[in-house]
């Protein structure tokens, strides 16, 4: 298998860093003999092919690779991150959505049957080229949608998703590290469910011990949870994506507008609620979080939180109580996420700085901001949001 150009050898160490930077790579770039050995456990492959880029993204290393029967897309995690039980509880979710039709991609199953596969510290996974154009591909996870059309369409693409995700009955994620979960803050006593998770997680335990969490939780976190208490006949369990935003999407131009071809990366899929999978996209595409830290203006993008909004609405209706829940819903969904981030960084990478920005940026300093003039107006917006007015307008 040849190698990428002088540019590629540049771009394949580097990565999307946590405030829009490129960065040093979290893990060594997958390199073209390791490749070869890979794809020789898939008989349609054995004959190996070319790399063609290197992903930015963070916490895994991939590429796309020409093989002679066309191109494939290859996933490596350190065993820390994923195992090989890991990556087949996604596979197995992937499998049940693509058979309600939804348009995921799709992941090969290896000589032996496997989906997953694992060499030493490493597992690899290998999936057929997505249909679609990656509009998304240079542009950091978190940022805004490019169009206020494509909120739309993502919020109908995720309105879909949340239909054919019904039926699905595995029970939650056993993986740990870097999973959207929602265990915690649906328990009557978040924080004593989130003390038995720190002290059963050493790299928690051991980076919590020297921080007032408990304090920090009972007076940022717990005021929201107990708002939310009240909606617990909205938060029905439902297997969910809990990553959506534009570059876990490809697109292809329907008539003079971009619609959703592929749904892809369920790494941080699990059992969670259908509200908590729109709630993520809220915090993931509509509010600009790098411009909350720099202290610049225009954090909400309004125009495509409508959008969004109004998007999923038009496939799957909510009522005026389900908008409620969201917004109650809204500043506690991404804890357990950034405790898993904490435990990554603290613990697999040990990464003292990006475990700071992990707690005090985002477990903690997302749910303050929620409680601050733009954070408060949002939540009246969403606990408001009429789409009849909307469309009308």
């Amino acid at each position: 298998m040849g190698e990428m150009g002088e540019m590629g050898n540049i771009a394949k160490n580097l990565s999307h860093g946590l405030d829009e930077t490129l960065v040093a790579a979290d893990w060594p770039p997958l390199e073209a003999t390791e490749v070869d050995r890979l794809l020789a456990h898939f008989p349609a492959l054995a004959g190996g092919g070319q790399i063609q880029w290197h992903s930015p993204r963070p916490y895994s290393a991939a590429v796309t690779v020409d093989t002679s029967v066309g191109t494939v897309f290859v996933k490596r995690y350190h065993r820390q991150v994923r195992d090989v039980a890991g990556l087949s509880e996604e596979h197995a979710f992937m499998a049940h959505l693509r058979r309600r039709g939804a348009p995921v991609c799709q992941v090969l199953a290896a000589r032996n049957g496997q989906t997953a596969l694992s060499e030493g510290d490493w597992t690899y996974e290998v999936h057929t080229l997505a249909p679609g154009s990656d509009l998304y591909r240079d542009v950091h996870s978190w940022a805004p949608f490019l169009k206020t059309g494509h909120a739309h369409a993502a919020g109908q693409a995720l309105a879909r998703f949340h239909l054919a995700a019904q039926g699905y009955m595995a029970p939650a994620r056993s993986a740990t590290v870097l999973v959207s979960s929602f265990h915690l803050f649906s328990a009557p006593d978040p924080l004593a469910a989130m003390a038995r998770q720190v002290h059963s997680t050493p790299a928690l335990l051991d980076y919590l011990s020297a921080r007032p969490w408990q304090n920090a939780v009972r007076q940022v976190l717990l005021p929201f949870h107990h708002r939310l208490q009240s909606f617990q006949a909205q938060l029905a369990p439902l297997w969910t994506h809990n990553d959506w935003h534009g570059s876990n999407l490809l697109w292809r131009r329907s008539g003079s507008a971009d619609e959703v071809c592929t749904i892809v990366d369920f790494g941080l899929a699990d059992r969670t609620c259908a509200l908590y999978d729109l709630g993520t996209a809220i915090e993931r595409s509509i509010i600009n979080w790098q411009g909350v830290l720099e202290h610049r203006d225009a954090h909400v993008q309004w125009a495509q939180l409508r959008a969004l909004l109004s998007g999923y609405h038009a496939v799957c209706p909510l009522a005026r109580i389900d908008w409620q829940a969201l917004a109650a819903l809204l500043p506690v969904l991404h804890a357990e996420y950034a405790l898993s981030e904490l435990n990554y960084f603290s613990g697999v990478l040990q990464d003292e700085r990006a475990a700071a920005l992990a707690y005090d940026g985002y477990f903690i300093g997302h749910a303050q901001w929620f409680a601050e003039a733009e954070g408060r107006r949002l939540l009246a917006f969403i606990a408001e949001f009429d789409p009849e007015c909307e469309a009308a307008a």
